[in-house]
């Protein structure tokens, strides 16, 4: 080619480039716009902004319309900044969401509240009720509360709250617990006496508790119990709980991975007062119910959800309070909740029940 075959040809592409630059700037505010839509969402159903599930699915979806195979890899890496940059908006948007949870920093509540929701506001609330209600009144948007250890079983103080509350669930996550001894400065393993730490935490660490013949007293989470070591300042007095709240109230580590069982996880449900309704990304729903008082309402029941298919993963009955020696029920159920199997399931389980709630449908992690 010659010189001016040459320029032409780079005057050309360059034209190309700036066009294809004017659509993709457009395209790219359009895209950023809707990231607003998506975050206010989320604010909205109390969901975190990074769905990995979701994200892999858009990069392998649209990376399969480069047809040219040496172009791809970079098309990918596009798509990648191109999402990081709508997570970072996504996250600027929710700076102003408040998240409740039960405790004070460094509870494993707020760890795994933190990991949920990073750039967010998060509320230190003094129990599960208040955590609870202030979502219902409108002072937070979300509140991350536990709903079963691994090893202690479910927390029923939260069960009930959900049973008789107007919250959804809208997502389940899971946290490794472990438990540590923490004492002040000058203490060791020798000179404790008394361990003090959440009821559950206590219950994870008895065996260890017994063989060092320690008293155990009872606070109401982990980090308050390492916050009160700290303040009494008694080297014969040790808290149990995470290497996090360690670090906050400057106490040392005395043991570490005290817990009987070492694969010990807390599952937490985020809450909030819309229900999400993002079927794609959701395969288990959450159920409450009551049975009829007639002879085998609650096998008929239980009949029902399996007759249609759908795999019962938790299956648990709490007492209720106001009414001696009666039941309610709680169900997490693999299916789609909006299906047409489902809401023929839910018509013929009304039947055996005297109530029957939905409480949300969300992945499972």
């Amino acid at each position: 080619m010659t010189d001016k075959e040459n320029k032409n040809a780079l005057d050309e592409a360059r034209t190309i480039i700036n066009s294809c630059d004017k659509e993709m700037a457009a395209l790219f505010e359009k895209r950023m716009k809707a990231a607003v839509m998506v975050a206010n969402y989320k604010k909205a159903h109390g969901l975190p902004v990074y769905d990995a599930k979701r994200e892999a699915e858009v990069i392998s979806r649209n990376s399969l319309r480069i047809e040219d195979p040496g172009v791809r890899s970079y098309y990918v890496k596009f798509l990648q900044e191109t999402m990081d940059l709508s997570k970072s908006y996504q996250h600027r948007i929710l700076e102003g969401m408040r998240v409740a949870y039960s405790g004070v920093e460094g509870a494993f509540a707020n760890i795994i509240a933190r990991k949920i929701f990073p750039e967010t506001v998060l509320v230190s609330c003094p129990d599960f009720a208040s955590a609870y209600k202030s979502v219902e009144n409108g002072d937070c948007d979300a509140a991350v509360l536990p709903v079963e250890n691994s090893f202690a079983g479910e927390v029923g103080q939260v069960s009930d709250l959900m049973f008789k509350g107007s919250l959804f669930v809208n997502g389940m996550y899971e946290l490794r617990v472990t438990q540590n001894l923490l004492g002040v400065g000058g203490a060791s393993l020798e000179s404790v006496k008394t361990v003090v730490s959440h009821p559950q935490a206590l219950m994870q660490c008895a065996s260890y508790i017994k063989e060092h013949g320690f008293a155990p007293e009872e606070a109401q989470n982990t980090a308050l119990a390492a916050k009160y070591v700290a303040e009494k300042n008694d080297p014969s007095v040790a808290a149990i709980a995470s290497k996090e709240t360690a670090e906050l109230y400057g106490l040392k580590l005395l043991d570490h991975d005290i817990n009987e069982n070492a694969t010990n996880t807390t599952r937490f449900a985020v809450l909030s007062r819309v229900q999400n309704s993002d079927r794609a990304e959701n395969n288990v729903f959450l159920l409450f119910f009551t049975v009829n008082h007639t002879a085998g309402a609650l096998a008929e029941a239980i009949g029902v959800i399996g007759k249609y298919g759908f795999n019962m993963k938790v299956l648990r009955s709490r007492p209720m309070r106001e009414l001696a020696w009666q039941y309610y029920f709680y169900v997490e159920a693999e299916g789609d909740k909006d299906s047409d199997k489902a809401k023929e399931m839910l018509e013929e389980l009304g039947r055996h029940c005297d109530m029957l709630k939905i409480l949300g449908q969300y992945s499972a992690k």
